[in-house]
């Protein structure tokens, strides 16, 4: 029985292995309806600041090719709107580019005038998620040498704690489970 259990547990772990290599990012199209363009006055600083960029995400920029393009550049020629030399040029008019690192991705418009009247945007992935607090929050809270607060009871001050997030999270305490079951 120890045997199955085993094999039931490693085929589990392979299948959490391949889940999060296969791991799903969220797709993002830049401007939303609007797409990548300089009509209609859109400011692509409040479309990118609310999103979550994670890595493996997808962002894409669709725009009509005649007028416009994507240009991914530095932070100083995204400043400046300097077009001469860009790490990567787009110019497909549906161009998809996948989220591999975090911080950020400074994109614009290299058409003249296009990046100097808005059409540019900064996609900033956080090494943490947005939704999770501060460290700050996570800090102890300050404590007056004269105050009774009472020490963690022993039984919780050495238990484990084991967070799994995703389809990682769920298929390892599924082994878990199934583990527990067995044995």
């Amino acid at each position: 029985m120890a045997f199955v259990a085993e094999r039931a547990i490693v085929l589990l772990m392979v299948i959490a292995v391949a889940a999060v290599k296969v791991s799903y990012g969220a797709v993002y199209k830049v401007g939303d309806s609007a797409g990548w363009t300089t009509l209609g006055n859109i400011d692509y600083r409040k479309w990118s600041a609310p999103k979550n960029f994670q890595i493996g995400d997808t962002i894409i920029f669709e725009y009509n090719a005649k007028f416009h393009n994507v240009m991914r550049v530095t932070h100083a020629m995204y400043k400046t709107c300097n077009t001469s030399s860009p790490i990567a040029t787009f110019t497909t008019g549906n161009d998809t580019i996948k989220i591999t690192n975090f911080g950020h991705h400074f994109f614009f418009c290299g058409v003249p005038g296009h990046c100097q009247a808005g059409q540019k945007v900064d996609i900033n992935v956080l090494k943490v998620s947005a939704g999770a607090p501060e460290p700050s929050a996570l800090a102890s809270p300050a404590v007056s040498a004269g105050s009774n607060v009472p020490a963690p009871s022993p039984s919780n001050a050495d238990a484990p704690f084991i967070a799994l997030k995703g389809q990682f999270g769920i298929i390892m305490g599924m082994a878990m489970a199934l583990f527990a079951l067995l044995s």
